[in-house]
């Protein structure tokens, strides 16, 4: 076995600190060093399972795919509900401060949340994932149909993005909405087991379970929110200003005549195409995966073994979005993607390729197991956003070989563009933080104004006069992600930070708008010894402060959306 690096033991004592001598006790950290390694053994086969099986059925679409994914993760749940190994992970928790060595007492933290989760009636566990599969098939197998046409999601997303035939993309982006009728039947069976599975581990709804689980605090992440919500409103209304008078220009209308279909967005998480430059066209006739490949060899973190390992191009069955997974936690770690040569995917490769180099690839086999990944979704999510940012600046893609025509309009647009996404995707993430919270505490609530009230409020979208349609269920997060969304924002402030962390430290005096890392293996090496090497060993708070010497805070994206 390899000796875990001295920068891990130094992170572990300097953040976990030790416990006092009197409370150590050999036959209590035996004992958790012992269940850590079993549970390894028993659980790696099953996880390794399941992820291949996920892996298969989101490539192939095919029924038994689907169904030997559900069974997968009913093994996998199974073994992980086993009321004698939650006793025993629950007893070591309750002696945590008797184990004397800080990474094995992290373990026992995580184990004894990753158990409990599972500690529910079996027959929910099975429905819960019974539900949860059927709704991810169908929205796989879900394309969109107006008339005669069926389109993909590429497809959706181009006539959204180009056409100036308002009827055409009322049509569209309706048609595009038309999957929430088909899951929303599943989808609230599955909210109301969900509940029901959190009520008897003792938690008031499944929203509040999974913030602990994540250790997380619910209190903590609405006042953070509350205050994104303060810094971003009048920026934002700004902005949504501009964009509506040139949206209402394009399309001949007046700007309280806009309505969602005009936004270029199904959801209006993105910037609309409003820039002078054209943003899509250095990436026409690109290689885009040549393009992700030369920036990550040169910095240091090659991606040369996820490409051959992905799944990249559309195909029928195939899930329409885009995903990375570490298979096995030993370097298997695999993008699913639909490239097409355009601004979305290329900065959609950045991101996913991101997750791949924060994943086994960076993080040390000599950690056990269980902290052998991210130290929690939103640093991942924050990577990830850190690379994706890039495919923003001329700079950056004219040292990738990639021809910009007019480098400075492209660097205004791209500047611009930037801008707008951090200021639109903040909004976008108060409308689902707040919706699924909303949704979880009252299931039973008029959904469909619920989400419609939010997005008014937040994303200062009308609603489409008359309509009550479940169009929240159109977003595949809510279903398969439940519980997640929030982290995206809180990635994005982790991406700033880093950024800022970056820049301070590599590149001195520099404008952290003029930095893009390019061909400086200083900066993997940053990434992998100040964000990838511990793993989880560090909690999400105790991993920021380390990485970037600040607990998370909005400073530093605070910077990057003003106006340049």
């Amino acid at each position: 076995m390899l000796r875990i690096p001295s920068i891990l033991t130094a992170v572990a004592v300097a953040v976990l600190g030790t416990p006092a001598a009197a409370c150590a006790s050999p036959e209590v950290t035996m004992k958790a060093k012992d269940f850590v390694a079993d549970h390894e053994k028993r659980i790696r086969p099953l996880d390794i399972a399941a992820n291949l099986a996920w892996w298969n059925a989101n490539t192939t679409g095919k029924d038994e795919a689907f169904k030997a994914k559900e069974a997968a993760q009913n093994k996998l749940d199974e073994a992980l509900a086993d009321p004698k190994h939650f006793a025993t992970v629950k007893a070591l928790k309750d002696q945590r401060d008797a184990i004397d060595d800080a990474t094995t007492r992290r373990a026992i933290d995580v184990l004894y949340l990753i158990y409990l989760e599972k500690q529910v009636d079996p027959a929910i566990l099975k429905q819960m994932v019974a539900k949860a599969n059927a709704v991810e098939k169908a929205f796989n197998e879900f394309r969109a149909k107006v008339g005669d046409k069926e389109m993909t999601e590429n497809e959706v997303r181009a006539i959204l993005k180009g056409s100036k035939n308002s009827e055409q993309r009322r049509d569209v982006w309706q048609a595009s909405k038309a999957v929430g009728k088909v899951v929303i039947p599943d989808l609230l069976a599955l909210v109301k087991l969900r509940n029901q599975a959190a009520k008897q581990l003792g938690f008031k709804n499944f929203h509040a379970m999974q913030l602990r689980l994540s250790e997380q605090d619910g209190d903590q992440l609405i006042k953070l929110f509350d205050e994104l919500d303060e810094l971003t409103r009048e920026p934002f209304k700004k902005l949504k200003d501009e964009i509506d008078a040139r949206l209402a220009k394009d399309y001949g209308v007046k700007p309280d005549e806009l309505l969602p279909w005009h936004m270029h967005d199904p959801f209006f998480q993105e910037a609309p195409s409003i820039f002078k430059a054209d943003l899509d066209g250095p990436f026409k006739k690109a290689d885009l995966l040549a393009m992700s490949a030369k920036f990550y060899d040169g910095i240091g973190l090659p991606i040369d073994r996820v490409i051959t390992a992905s799944d990249l191009y559309e195909k029928p069955g195939k899930s329409p979005h885009a995903f990375c997974t570490d298979i096995d936690r030993a370097g298997d770690v695999r993008v699913l993607a639909n490239i097409q040569p355009n601004d979305y995917w290329a900065s959609t490769l950045l991101h996913e390729f991101g997750h791949a180099v924060y994943s086994s690839k960076n993080i040390p086999a000599s950690l056990p197991y269980v902290l052998r990944s991210e130290a929690h979704i939103l640093t991942t999510e924050g990577v990830a956003m850190l690379f994706e940012r890039l495919s923003k600046r001329a700079d950056f893609l004219k040292q990738m070989g990639l021809t910009v025509e007019d480098a400075k309009a492209f660097d205004e647009a791209g500047a611009a563009a930037l801008r707008s996404r951090l200021l639109i995707f903040s909004r976008w993430c108060q409308v689902m933080l707040r919706f699924e919270k909303a949704m979880y505490e009252n299931p039973d609530q008029d959904l469909n104004k619920l989400w419609w009230d939010l997005v008014e409020k937040y994303q200062l979208v009308r609603r489409p006069p008359g309509r009550s349609e479940p169009d929240f269920a159109s977003k595949i997060h809510i279903v398969s992600a439940p519980v997640y969304y929030h982290n995206y924002m809180m990635g994005e402030l982790f991406a700033s930070q880093v950024h800022h962390a970056i820049v301070k430290e590599l590149y001195p005096g520099k404008d952290p708008n003029a930095v893009t890392y390019v061909a400086n293996k200083a900066v993997g090496d940053f990434m992998k010894k100040r964000v990838f090497e511990p793993g989880k060993t560090l909690p999400w708070d105790e991993l920021t402060k380390f990485a970037t010497g600040e607990t998370l805070n909005a400073k530093a994206f605070a910077k990057d959306f003003q106006a340049k």
